[in-house]
């Protein structure tokens, strides 16, 4: 792969995730204080990541796989983007930005796919590359929550009392964003269709139900019902987190957020030494055990003596996220034979970000409602604990049905 390529490939990545850690991470914050939104209402919210990955199947499947180059859908996606972040961030009421954001994850969630397929059309050798282009996604995800928090101040001030921050700005920064990707898009190697527009292609390939053969094995079967239940404690990170720390004073709260994403690249690079020395159960079982570890730390932790606890809980991230997902991803490849291994990670994604979320969001918006006080604030410890006991209670279910076989790490 020549240089310009790799620059080209690395620059697209940064943008993608940007673009993803620009607004995401803030959001729940800005619904509550910008738009009044219940809890219910921001899991809606945060529920069209799930409705978008239901839906990207079908527009890479049906559309970018057989009829268009993969960079020009890309382009076009991201250039709707940045037309319906733009009016999310004119929006004032939940009624008027839910159908945007809406609009919005559908043309997003599919360039995930996309710029995978552009980078690895360019690659002779993917296993070795690939790291080093997907790195600049995390670290473009990182640099947009620190240029939130510490080169434009867009957090709420916790020292001024009812202050909203500016937060109705990180959608017109990532509106400039998508913009440039868009337009970028165009000038990227040219990834044409990799199916013939004449080749049939059912639902069934699309959806990766081929794949459901594996549920008759015991253990994979335990695994995929795990990975649905792991997604509601997930979505408590992901819709509560920064509007939490906001909510108990902690400063800068996107910034700190991004030392999860920085412990990412770190639990990465331990996880190979964890599946040769632990074999695949146990270090799935580190993941699940990590996530209710890290809800007990939110849960107690505070923005004084004890913050070091929402420190270590947000750092836990790579754990929780690496040691599940990632190892789920390696024990996918390695059950499904040549003919199911796109179709069974297809199948994984669908179940996880699409009807594992989707239910982890609405149950995160339910419980944070119901504990909210008379003064607007929330009872914090009740919520954070939910999906602790969860995760035990998932953690609990694997470690006794799913039986130790080993599982080979091809790093």
């Amino acid at each position: 792969m020549k240089k310009t390529t790799q620059y080209q490939l690395s620059f697209m990545m940064f943008l993608e995730f940007f673009i993803w850690g620009g607004w995401f991470v803030t959001l729940g914050t800005f619904m509550g204080n910008n738009l009044n939104a219940t809890g219910a209402e921001t899991g809606m919210a945060y529920s069209t990541q799930s409705w978008g990955a239901i839906i990207a199947p079908f527009i890479i499947g049906l559309i970018a796989d057989r009829f268009f180059n993969a960079e020009k859908i890309l382009g076009v996606l991201h250039l709707i983007g940045a037309v319906l972040m733009y009016q999310m961030s004119q929006s004032t009421e939940f009624e008027t930005f839910y159908p945007y954001i809406l609009g919005y994850m559908i043309a997003y969630m599919p360039t995930l796919a996309l710029v995978n397929s552009v980078s690895f059309n360019q690659m002779n050798d993917p296993a070795k590359q690939f790291p080093f282009i997907r790195v600049w996604g995390t670290i473009g995800w990182i640099l947009a929550g620190l240029a939130i928090s510490y080169v434009f101040n867009w957090d709420p001030n916790p020292e001024i009392e009812g202050d909203k921050g500016l937060l109705q700005n990180t959608f017109l920064m990532v509106s400039v964003v998508s913009l440039v990707l868009g337009l970028f898009s165009f000038f990227l190697p040219k990834t044409p269709p990799s199916v013939s527009k004449d080749e049939k292609v059912t639902i069934k390939d699309i959806l990766g139900l081929d794949a459901l053969k594996l549920l008759k094995d015991r253990n994979f079967l335990v695994f995929f019902v795990s990975s649905v239940l792991i997604c509601i404690p997930l979505a408590f990170y992901y819709q509560n987190t920064n509007l939490f720390l906001s909510e108990i004073g902690v400063e800068n709260p996107t910034g700190k957020m991004t030392l999860g994403q920085a412990s990412e690249v770190g639990f990465m690079l331990l996880l190979p030494f964890f599946f040769k020395k632990y074999g695949f159960k146990k270090t799935i079982l580190f993941g699940m055990l990590a996530w209710a570890i890290r809800y007990i730390l939110f849960a107690y932790g505070n923005s004084g003596d004890l913050f070091f606890m929402l420190v270590i809980g947000i750092a836990l991230h790579g754990i929780c996220y690496d040691f599940f997902f990632v190892s789920g991803q390696i024990y996918t490849d390695s059950k499904a034979g040549d003919k199911v291994k796109s179709a069974a990670q297809g199948l994984i994604t669908l179940a996880t970000y699409g009807v594992g979320m989707l239910v982890g969001f609405w149950v995160a918006g339910q419980i944070v409602d119901k504990n909210k006080l008379l003064d607007g604030s929330h009872s914090w410890q009740d919520v954070w604990l939910f999906p602790a006991l969860f995760a035990i209670g998932v953690f609990i279910f694997f470690a006794v049905l799913f039986k130790n076989e080993k599982v080979e790490y091809k790093a």
